[in-house]
């Protein structure tokens, strides 16, 4: 391989051996024990820190552009204060936090850090999350009058603040999961999920829509980014979902909802339900376990909006000559679940996550190996390849945890959280519903403008509490807020997901976003479901929770069915309106809705049933 001596060439040979250096690390922390918190988090940062400044720019006129003398400025300026602690170390862990006074360096330092990541967040994700980490940096400076010195020292030489609970996660679990989805992608297993979702349901009524869906789903355990799922999704299933009748608009709505559920998906989740296992003390297999069926319900949600659209609309599916088989898919390319399944029986064994993580990375090029089909994948040059893009990958998550920690130190210092509980509670008058729509609303705001991360660890800190309060069970409370976090991508005005599934459907993006809100209607209800039943989040005993998720699933069947208008034939306005009814019944978990709802959706069933009989009648006297 030839060398480029030029400077871009010198410039991604660095990137690409910081990267895999990085990688290297985070390898080396869980197969041998992570080192002391400061130094472990202090190094995860510093790592993302010298790839933002060497790969974005200040401005977006200068992206693709090599870094100049104010990026490598900016650079060193980041390092000087995370080697600061590196270097005196003793004294940082020694020194009793916030009697001790802050040397004049610690405070330069201090205020360098704050600074610093919150350009490189800037520089990533956008401007949202740190114009809300400096308000409430503000909030804590002039309304709570903390104390400047006080603040730094909570912020940079604690644990509490930008090396606080968010970042660890970030560096302990984000990595190596990014890590995994970097190699999985690069193993061919996108293709294989593509084929398989096609050989699947790509025949039936509104096949492209349902191997949306179902492709979807299975991105979302190499891909925690609901734009990135649409991207590399969408291009497939939206021209697809077009050429067989969906109009533009439906086919981005259904990619849309589809891409954005796979952070809710098990077993690889969204990077914020690791920082949620690590907020309630428990495993990340326990989280995957709460998760399970308000998934379920998301997807089934989203299938049957596409299933009564196409029948609605007389679509047919892809003609079978065009699908592949099932048999030939798995044949060909079936030995690439074996990643996924290494995961769940590393973690099931009672190891931890990151090590589950780190058995499945492992797995990925070897099994790529076992094929001909695949084997073209493994070479040398796509591992490193896979490394950079899993480093690359791992970085708005990484300065997303720090900015957010910058909040959550504000926050624990001003007691903020305190206050926002209770006005919460009081502007609630004490009704669990409305504090549930606050925390909803707050969700989708907050999501618009940041990744569901930072917009999850905000909402843990100041709202989370109040539903709590309430009587909630924590793990429902944060499932909750959770869930809001990623549904945000799919809930106009600032909907990303429709954006990017807009932009490649060439479709209108309100026209889009409503298309997409209706498609995931049921799902907006489906986190006030395991709020007031726990048993939707397999807590309780089991008849209680096969009911309810029987009772839920069709439930929600039968509201999609209202919403689009066809149920076993097309449906008229009284009986969409009984449909929706019945549908709300039967996912208010009781008894006496459940009975009133069956008995609804009975009269509609009956009805169509009849109505069809009476069709079919004629034509057989005709003939």
């Amino acid at each position: 391989m030839k060398l480029d001596f030029s400077y871009q060439g010198l410039l991604r040979l660095v990137v690409t051996i910081i990267s895999v250096a990085m990688v290297l690390y985070h390898i080396w922390a869980i197969a041998f024990g992570t080192p002391e918190a400061v130094l472990f988090r202090g190094t995860h940062l510093l790592f993302a820190l010298t790839l933002t400044f060497l790969l974005y720019r200040q401005t977006t006129a200068l992206a693709g552009t090599p870094p100049g003398l104010l990026d490598y400025v900016l650079l060193a300026l980041a390092a000087a204060p995370i080697l600061h602690l590196f270097v005196n170390y003793e004294y940082i862990v020694t020194r009793i936090f916030y009697i001790d006074d802050l040397t004049p360096l610690d405070i330069t330092f201090g205020v360098i850090m704050v600074l610093i990541v919150l350009e490189a967040t800037r520089r990533v994700i956008g401007a949202a999350l740190p114009i809300t980490a400096v308000l409430f940096l503000l909030y804590g400076l002039f309304i709570a009058r903390l104390q400047p010195t006080q603040m730094l020292d909570q912020l940079y030489m604690t644990t509490e603040g930008i090396f606080g609970i968010p970042l660890s996660v970030s560096a302990a679990y984000v990595l190596i999961f990014v890590l995994f989805g970097s190699f999985m992608e690069r193993t061919g297993t996108g293709q294989l999920f593509m084929d398989f979702a096609m050989s699947l349901t790509g025949g039936t009524a509104g096949g492209p829509g349902k191997v949306s869906c179902v492709s979807s789903a299975l991105f979302g355990t190499i891909s925690g980014s609901a734009v990135a799922n649409v991207m590399v999704d969408g291009p497939i299933t939206i021209p697809l979902m077009k050429r067989s009748g969906f109009p533009p608009h439906f086919a981005a709505g259904v990619e849309a909802v589809a891409s954005t559920g796979g952070q809710i998906m098990p077993p690889i989740m969204g990077a914020a339900a690791f920082v949620m296992a690590e907020f309630l003390g428990v495993s990340y297999a326990q989280v995957v376990i709460w998760a399970i069926i308000p998934a379920v319900l998301y997807y089934v949600a989203c299938f049957s909006a596409v299933h009564f659209e196409a029948k609605r609309r007389g679509l047919v599916g892809v003609p079978r000559a065009e699908l592949p088989r099932l048999s030939q898919v798995m044949r060909e390319r079936g030995h690439l679940f074996l990643p996924v399944l290494a995961i769940l029986v590393v973690m099931y064994s009672g190891y931890s996550a990151p090590m589950a993580a780190l058995a499945g990375v492992l797995a990925c090029f070897p099994c790529a190996a076992l094929r001909k089909s695949t084997r073209g994948y493994v070479t040398f040059g796509n591992i490193i390849e896979a490394c950079v893009d899993g480093a690359r990958n791992a970085l708005p998550v990484a300065l997303a945890c720090a900015s957010a920690g910058i909040v959550i130190g504000v926050v624990t210092l001003s007691g903020l959280g305190i206050v926002f509980t209770q006005y919460v509670v009081h502007l609630s008058q004490n009704y669990l519903l409305l504090a549930l729509l606050f925390t909803m609303l707050a969700g989708i705001v907050l999501g618009m403008g940041m990744p569901t991360t930072p917009a999850y660890i905000i909402m843990t800190a100041l709202l989370i509490p109040a539903i709590i309060k309430f009587g909630v069970i924590p793990p429902a409370a944060h499932m909750f807020a959770f869930y809001f976090a990623i549904l945000s991508a799919i809930t106009p005005p600032v909907a990303l997901a429709v954006y990017a599934a807009a932009g490649i459907a060439k479709s209108e993006l309100w026209i889009t976003g409503w298309a997409a809100m209706r498609i995931a209607a049921t799902s907006f209800i489906v986190p006030f479901m395991f709020v007031y039943e726990p048993a939707l989040l397999m807590i309780g005993d089991w008849p209680t929770i096969l009911w309810r998720f029987v009772m839920s699933s069709i439930g929600i069947v039968m509201f999609g069915a209202g919403l689009h208008g066809y149920f076993i034939t097309p449906s008229t306005l009284w009986q969409c309106a009984l449909l929706i009814v019945a549908g709300l019944l039967l996912i208010e978990p009781s008894l006496a809705t459940d009975i009133a709802g069956a008995a609804l959706g009975a009269i509609v069933i009956a009805s169509q049933l009849l109505a069809r009989r009476g069709a079919r009648a004629p034509m057989k006297a005709a003939e």
